[in-house]
């Protein structure tokens, strides 16, 4: 069995809680594409945990957790974040956790050169989390990489990063006029941050393939969603990998197999960190009353998220996109205390009625078309079963599932891996 678990819109749907949850069945957890400008939060018995490049299975002590090819990783970042897990009571070693070799090493020239561009372009900047990522991404398409299994081979390592360092340095200085990096600084952050995790890089892909042989349940564990991904998002406002689904074989290192299973998760109500297109945005009183309901502030920066109502067009594209099987939504119990919840069920392009995501400049002139349902004004936290749900409750969650035309299989109903309702 070859699962993913994938984010239908901007990404912070509640992938990691998902994945906490529905781990239990499941012998490994690979997170394939992405870096650390996203945080997957998970809350169970050992506390809450704001997870930037492990995956979310790592809260498990018996699975296997696997940082694919896929990926892009800062070592620093990579350290701190292990350091803080173990210091908490969870078991990181090479059982548990392997490391691609293929993976990609994000630098900090690359952190550099994304806070470099980002001031560049001042009022016209994408959103980025300036964390590197564009940059690596780009230095990956160009051969310009260090791999994380170059660590291993530390002699060819330095010969070919003194002449990468001398090429990133021509942008660095001529383009933006700021300092260029040491070669001899970048070595010294290889070494203090690579060594300590020599043991835990291996071949995941023949890891992964001889797993699948052997009857392993595997999971891929998706960052940002649908709408962020490179390909299909809303570009140029996106991430620099693909995030869907059909990737996760590929960015995991066993593109000779397929995908059994896809669950989509969303809210069920619409949130995006970032710049670019959100046709569905609420303003004033109305953003701040669900913002801070839902308590929604970027996992990985702390920005406030921007906030709307349930995206149908962008929603049953996401769906269409992602391939879905069944939908796993979230935070249902925010829309407790709303009497009339408001649901975007069509776009307005240039006049015309549209239910079908636009692209490029419509995207950038769609405006909502606004419905509203009854709300069901009462706590469903306690909700364990469909039954136990109100009405009201039952009619949104039916309204939701025809819309995005997918199943809805898991409803969340609080942060705690217990607070959930299966259908």
């Amino acid at each position: 069995m070859l699962s993913a678990i994938v984010g239908i819109n901007w990404g912070d749907e509640g992938k990691g809680r998902m994945v906490d949850l529905l781990s239990e069945s499941y012998d490994v957890v690979v997170r394939y594409q992405g870096g650390n400008n996203a945080g997957h939060t998970v809350i169970n018995h050992l506390g809450k945990f704001i997870l930037n490049l492990m995956p979310s299975g790592i809260l498990r002590p018996e699975v296997v957790n696997v940082m694919g090819n896929g990926m892009v990783i800062d070592l620093e970042h990579l350290h701190k974040e292990m350091g803080k897990l173990i210091a908490a009571g969870v078991k990181i070693t090479p059982d548990n956790l392997k490391i691609s070799d293929r993976a990609i090493i994000c630098l900090p020239y690359h952190v550099m050169q994304d806070c470099l561009e980002e001031e560049r372009l001042a009022d016209a900047k994408y959103g980025s989390t300036r964390r590197g990522i564009a940059p690596v991404y780009g230095d990956k398409y160009m051969k310009k990489g260090i791999r994380v299994g170059d660590l291993l081979q530390p002699e060819a390592l330095k010969k070919r990063l003194k002449g990468i360092v001398e090429w990133k340095n021509l942008t660095i200085e001529k383009v933006y006029g700021a300092k260029p990096v040491s070669y001899e600084d970048i070595w010294n952050w290889l070494e203090t941050y690579g060594n300590p995790i020599k043991d835990f890089i291996c071949d995941t892909s023949l890891y992964l393939d001889q797993a699948e042989k052997a009857g392993k349940k595997i999971m891929f564990e998706a960052q940002l969603g649908a709408l962020r991904d490179i390909d299909f998002g809303i570009y140029p406002f996106t991430s620099s990998s693909n995030t869907i689904a059909a990737y996760a074989p590929i960015g995991s290192g066993i593109p000779n197999h397929k995908l059994h299973n896809v669950v989509g998760v969303m809210k069920a109500y619409s949130t995006c960190v970032g710049e670019g297109p959100f046709t569905c945005e609420l303003f004033g009183k109305e953003a701040d009353d669900l913002r801070e309901a839902g308590g929604e502030y970027g996992a990985a920066t702390g920005r406030p998220r921007r906030v709307g109502p349930f995206d149908v067009p962008a929603s049953r594209y996401g769906v269409r996109v992602q391939g879905a099987d069944e939908i796993a939504l979230t935070k249902l119990d925010v829309l407790s205390g709303f009497e009339k919840i408001p649901v975007c069920v069509a776009y307005d392009v240039h006049g015309k009625q549209v239910k079908e995501f636009p692209f490029g400049a419509d995207l950038d002139d769609a405006k909502p078309v606004i419905e509203y349902v009854d709300g069901w004004n009462c706590d469903v936290s306690k909700c364990r079963k469909p039954e136990d749900l109100p009405k009201a409750a039952m009619d949104y969650i039916k309204m939701i599932e025809e819309a995005v035309g997918c199943k809805i299989k898991y409803v969340s109903v609080g942060a705690e891996r217990e607070e959930y309702i299966e259908f």
